[in-house]
């Protein structure tokens, strides 16, 4: 009976400490909620302010990301402290959390630094098509531990932001215009200028070529095969496939309806009849035999 006594007493002191706290519980859970609701409507607010006008969208996901969990932290910290945690516990709590994390998460933190120097430094942005770490596609992604890539091929390559702002990019897009520079080839025994003439005629018919730098039809190299001509232009980054697809096409019909060679490798290969070798062999040494008697 003591024991039942005992436990009994045990149970309305909980109880009536819970009742005395479930005031200051509720007023956390209640800061916990509304807290939530005004952060996503401050989000919101500040995505409204990027829509309105011209802003870089990778400007936009780490602002937007950035307040975001900005914010979540400091409500944490405001809920907790409405729970009767002291701030100074608290705040040397967090620091020696951080310390363990940081610790821990040395490569996350290192791609962390990465997607804020690639963010603020802007060497490529969404859309652009950029070649890094031996990959090249273009980019759908940009948020701070990850770049996000599409390939070629459509497949979908995550790039951690420390390796990517460590190596070397290659930005296709940063200019608008790519200039093209494809190769013919042409036999040394065909009119070198009647193959320039050709090409010429090819290339001032292509509307989508840009004419503000003038297009560039020249004999670049005497190979071991054939005479090779470099034809270089420039053209918009959205016409510039099409274009270097019918260029190789049509420069290689039209040389060929001119009557030009398109010359490849060649080995020339000789056969011996082995017979023939062979009864060679014997009267040779059939005669040396003959002159030492």
């Amino acid at each position: 009976m003591d024991k039942l006594n005992d436990f009994g007493s045990i149970a309305k002191e909980y109880v009536s400490k819970f009742i005395d706290y479930l005031p200051t519980l509720i007023g956390a859970i209640a800061l916990l909620f509304i807290g939530l609701w005004v952060i996503k409507i401050i989000v919101k607010y500040i995505g409204k302010l990027f829509e309105r006008k011209d802003y870089d969208e990778t400007l936009e996901v780490f602002t937007l990301n950035a307040t975001r969990w900005g914010l979540r932290i400091l409500l944490f910290v405001l809920v907790i402290t409405q729970l009767g945690v002291e701030s100074a516990s608290l705040v040397a709590a967090i620091g020696a959390a951080g310390l363990a994390i940081g610790l821990a998460m040395q490569g996350s933190l290192s791609n962390l630094a990465g997607g804020v120097l690639i963010i603020i430094l802007k060497p490529f942005k969404i859309g652009d098509w950029i070649e890094a770490l031996g990959i090249s596609g273009s980019v759908v992604e940009i948020s701070l531990f990850y770049t996000k890539i599409n390939t070629f091929g459509n497949q979908r390559a995550v790039i951690p932001n420390g390796d990517l702002s460590n190596d070397k990019i290659i930005n296709y897009s940063f200019n608008g215009t790519r200039k093209e520079n494809l190769s013919f080839g042409i036999s040394y025994d065909d009119d070198l200028k009647k193959a320039k003439e050709v090409l010429r005629k090819l290339v001032d018919e292509q509307e989508d070529i840009l004419r503000d730098t003038p297009p560039q039809i020249i004999v670049s190299e005497l190979g071991a095969d054939s005479v090779n001509f470099s034809v270089r232009y420039f053209a918009e980054n959205s016409k510039f496939w099409d274009l270097h697809w019918y260029m190789i096409e049509e420069g290689k019909i039209r040389l060929e309806e001119a009557g030009m060679t398109i010359p490849y490798p060649q080995r020339d290969v000789y056969l011996y009849d082995q017979t023939k070798m062979n009864g060679t062999v014997e009267k040779k040494k059939n005669n040396k035999t003959d002159k030492a008697d």
